[in-house]
């Protein structure tokens, strides 16, 4: 049974893991982090140290796709008792001109995420604006991407980013024509403005997990009273999954940062 706890993301981390380069369809792996640069296959035992128990990591941080690398990674993660929570694939557009190589694409990587032992994995639904086009050609590929991942033991999930599901009407008609074949990442980060909490609110019930942006603005103080907001409404919408801690904004330390959120969703875990 799923319950509320706190998870952290490589990309919480990136500093520490040598800011590798976000990498995406087309583009040449360039996966060279400096020589003082924290191994991901160290980073498990790091994460237990700090009493967090799930983790989500960024394709990109991945030195290799190689299978006897993947199973390092995996060891390292099953040793110090830390659930993968997910593999995020920060890349590919499911309704641009390059759709279908993008699918193929993240294909390979849901490939990745069943060799690595992840119980999700969150892809992006599509950058385009929420066209009835676009929409309709996200719906079609996300329900293809859905069945190739439930074949490999992964729960196949998308997040309120990017232009596609920029807007609570998008996440909920991708929801509802995916018809339980589709999980959410909710960020709280993603949308601002007037109607960021109403908008949030909208669509927690489909979350299953959360990107807890923690806003630690440009002064490197946390904005506290955003936080607890956000927490509170996913609590109202009886959420039941991980809260993965990712401070924005000026961070000078990152695990000063990950662990003054945690004192704050600590709070609101089970």
């Amino acid at each position: 049974m799923n319950r509320r706890r706190l998870s952290v993301s490589t990309w919480s981390l990136h500093q520490s893991l040598g800011a590798m380069p976000v990498t995406g369809p087309g583009d040449k792996a360039n996966r060279t982090a400096s020589a003082t640069a924290l191994s991901l296959c160290d980073l498990p035992r790091q994460i237990a140290r700090h009493g967090i128990e799930t983790l989500e990591i960024c394709h990109f941080h991945l030195a290799s796709t190689e299978s006897d690398y993947l199973a390092q990674v995996r060891e390292q993660l099953e040793h110090n008792r830390i659930e993968l929570w997910s593999l995020l694939i920060d890349g590919g557009d499911l309704n641009g001109a390059q759709a279908e190589r993008d699918f193929e694409w993240i294909h390979g990587w849901l490939e990745v995420a069943a060799q690595l032992g992840a119980r999700n994995t969150r892809v992006v639904a599509g950058q385009g604006p929420p066209s009835d086009e676009n929409l309709s050609a996200s719906i079609k590929q996300l329900h293809k991407l859905a069945a190739i991942a439930e074949a490999q033991g992964v729960r196949l999930m998308t997040e309120n980013w990017f232009a596609t599901l920029g807007t609570p009407e998008a996440v909920h008609r991708v929801f509802q024509e995916l018809d339980g074949k589709l999980d959410l990442c909710l960020d709280f980060g993603n949308w601002r403005g007037a109607t960021k909490y109403s908008d949030i609110a909208s669509i927690a019930p489909y979350a299953t997990s959360c990107h807890a942006r923690a806003d630690f603005g440009m002064l490197g103080l946390l904005e506290e009273t955003d936080f607890r907001r956000c927490l509170k409404l996913t609590v109202a919408a009886d959420f039941h999954g991980p809260f993965t801690l990712i401070p924005s904004g000026r961070i000078d330390n990152e695990w000063i940062a990950i662990n003054e959120a945690a004192r704050v969703a600590r709070q609101f875990c089970e």
